[in-house]
């Protein structure tokens, strides 16, 4: 070890004890000084790596109770379509055409538009609206262009003119971008 250096640990030494001379006893008490030091740091090293390990079983734990709550949650919205679904089958049995033969195609329709009509009400209270697109103009942010048409007498190049599939959005966020028709 260089000389230095050890003047240095030395002069470190004298320090922490107070300049006292260096003797055997001044040693060993320092070093049982930074034993109990090096034991203390050791603990609190041991404590927070168990801590931290606490912490990770317990985000583990939140992350699949939030799992779980979602799953449930989005199980039964679907169970509510379902039931509604099933509402309008025993609708549509009740109401045979006048051949006899089966459901009516008006009672068909019905059934049908009940269901459609709470899901959609079930969508709103989650946040959740369809985009009015048609006579709007074009927004990459809202409408994927599937196809350009050319534009007629009543509509501005760039506006959208039809849709192919309803956007939706969640909030302000869009959940789907509209699959729209544009005017060229």
């Amino acid at each position: 070890m260089d000389e230095r250096a050890k003047n240095g640990e030395i002069g470190e030494i004298k320090e922490e004890t107070g300049g006292e001379p260096l003797t055997v006893e001044v040693l060993q008490a320092e070093v049982e000084r930074l034993t109990r030091e090096v034991e203390r740091n050791w603990q609190q090293f041991l404590q927070t790596a168990a801590d931290l390990e606490n912490y990770r079983k317990h985000a583990i734990r939140q992350r699949e109770e939030a799992v779980a709550l979602a799953r449930r949650t989005m199980l039964g919205i679907i169970l509510s379509v379902v039931d509604t679904l099933d509402r309008a089958v025993e609708h549509t049995l009740g109401h045979e055409d006048v051949s006899g033969e089966g459901p009516s195609p008006e009672s068909i329709a019905y059934g049908i538009e009940l269901a459609r009509r709470q899901v959609l009400e079930t969508l709103a209270t989650m946040g959740v609206r369809p985009m009015e697109t048609v006579g709007r103009v074009f927004d990459p942010r809202l409408h994927e262009a599937v196809e350009g048409v050319p534009a007629g007498d009543r509509e501005t190049p760039g506006t959208v003119v039809g849709e192919v599939q309803r956007g939706w959005l969640l909030g302000d966020d869009v959940l789907r971008p509209a699959r729209v028709r544009v005017a060229q």
